[in-house]
C-alpha cells in the first residue's frame, strides 16, 4: 500500500487509516468480535494508522483498540488519540476541558487503557473556548519531551489557531472533516495547513454512510447521530441522495464502487492527505481498500467536480447547537 508523510515532522503511514470511534459510539450497537476482527484485517493489509478518542464510549474504544493490539507489533501501529470532551454516565455532553493539567490527567488513563507506554499523535477534540491553543499545545509538547507523546495533531479548528499552535510546536496533522460534500476546508484551512506543512487526516470521508453507495432514504437510524444530522433529515436526505446517483453513474463508468470514488477523490486531493475509513465490519474495510488501488484520471476527476460541486450538499454538516462551537466554522 502507498505511504505518505503526516506533514513535514509528521509520521509515515500507509495512505488510508481506519478510524475505530463507530466500533464503540454514535452509529449503533457494534459487535466486539467483528470490530477486532476489522482492526486485525486493517493491520494485515498494511494500514498502519488507528484514530480513536478518549471519549468514544467513554474509553470503551481505547479498550478495544488494546484488545485488538495483543500480540501484534506495537511498533508497526500508529495510534491518534483525540481528548478533552466531557462526557456524563448517560452518554451526556459537558463540554470541553483542554486545560495543561487536565491534558496530563487524560493522557494518563489513555496511556493505562490502551496498554502502551506512549501516544503517536494526540490531540484536543475541539478547541477549548476557555483555553488558549498555546497553553494546552505547549502540555502536549511537555509529553513529547517526556516521551509519553510522540506527536502533536489538532482537530477541527481554523488557520488563525492553526497558526497560533504551530508558532508553540511543530503540527503533524490536522484532523477535520473532508469529503466530496464536505468541501469547506478548501478555501483557508487546507491552505494554511501547506504553508505550515502540517498534513491532513480527513475523516467523513463517506459523510457518514451518506455517500457510501449503500444509504436508501428508507433506512432507519434509531439512536444513532445521523437521526439528528441535518444532511439525513427529509428533504435534505432526499436531495443528498439525488447527488449520490450522481457519483453512482460516474462510479459505473469507472468500474468501481461509489464508496470506492469517494475515498479515492480525498486521496486525490493532495500527498499530504490521509482520508480515515470508519468501517466496522470486515466487508466494508475490504471495499474502502479497494480505493488504494484506484487511481482517478484527468477526466473523473472533472466529471466529479461538475456532478458534486463545492456547496451542493443540502444540510449542514453538524446540527447547528454544535456547529457553534467549531473553531473551523469560523474561518
Amino acid at each position: 500500500m502507498e505511504h505518505r508523510t503526516l506533514g513535514t515532522t509528521g509520521p509515515d503511514t500507509a495512505m488510508i487509516g481506519l478510524g475505530c470511534m463507530g466500533m464503540s459510539d454514535f452509529y449503533g450497537p457494534a459487535d466486539r468480535a467483528e470490530s477486532i476482527a476489522t482492526i486485525h484485517a486493517a493491520l494485515d493489509a498494511g494500514i498502519t494508522l488507528l484514530d480513536t478518542g478518549d471519549f468514544y464510549g467513554m474509553g470503551h474504544n481505547e479498550l478495544l483498540i488494546a484488545e485488538a493490539l495483543k500480540g501484534r507489533d506495537r511498533d508497526r501501529v500508529l495510534i491518534s488519540v483525540k481528548f478533552g470532551a466531557l462526557r456524563g454516565p448517560q452518554g451526556e455532553w459537558f463540554g470541553y476541558d483542554s486545560r495543561p493539567i487536565a491534558v496530563k490527567n487524560f493522557v494518563t488513563y489513555s496511556l493505562r487503557r490502551l496498554g502502551t507506554d506512549h501516544i503517536d499523535i494526540y490531540r484536543p477534540a475541539r478547541l477549548d473556548p476557555d483555553v488558549p491553543i498555546e497553553d494546552t499545545v505547549g502540555a502536549i509538547a511537555d509529553l513529547v519531551k517526556a516521551g509519553y507523546v510522540r506527536h502533536v495533531g489538532l482537530s477541527e479548528v481554523g488557520p488563525d489557531t492553526i497558526r497560533r499552535a504551530a508558532a508553540v510546536h511543530p503540527i503533524s496533522d490536522l484532523q477535520i472533516e473532508y469529503s466530496l460534500i464536505s468541501r469547506g476546508i478548501e478555501e483557508k484551512i487546507l491552505p494554511a495547513c501547506r504553508e505550515l506543512g502540517i498534513g491532513i487526516t480527513a475523516y467523513g470521508v463517506l459523510s457518514r454512510g451518506l455517500i457510501s453507495g449503500h444509504w436508501s432514504k428508507d433506512r432507519a437510524v434509531g439512536r444513532d447521530f445521523r437521526a439528528i444530522s441535518p444532511r439525513f433529515q427529509s428533504e435534505n436526505l432526499e436531495a443528498n441522495l439525488e447527488l449520490v446517483e450522481r457519483l453512482r453513474g460516474i462510479s459505473e463508468r469507472i468500474g468501481a464502487s461509489v464508496a470506492q470514488v469517494a475515498i479515492a477523490w480525498v486521496a486525490a486531493q493532495g500527498k499530504d492527505i490521509v482520508p480515515l475509513v470508519g468501517a466496522r465490519r470486515r466487508d466494508r474495510l475490504d471495499e474502502a481498500l479497494g480505493a488504494t488501488g484506484l487511481t482517478l484520471s484527468a477526466e473523473d476527476l472533472k466529471s466529479l467536480a461538475e456532478a458534486l460541486p463545492p456547496g451542493a450538499a443540502a444540510g449542514d454538516r453538524y446540527p447547528s447547537e454544535q456547529l457553534a462551537h467549531m473553531d473551523s466554522e469560523k474561518a
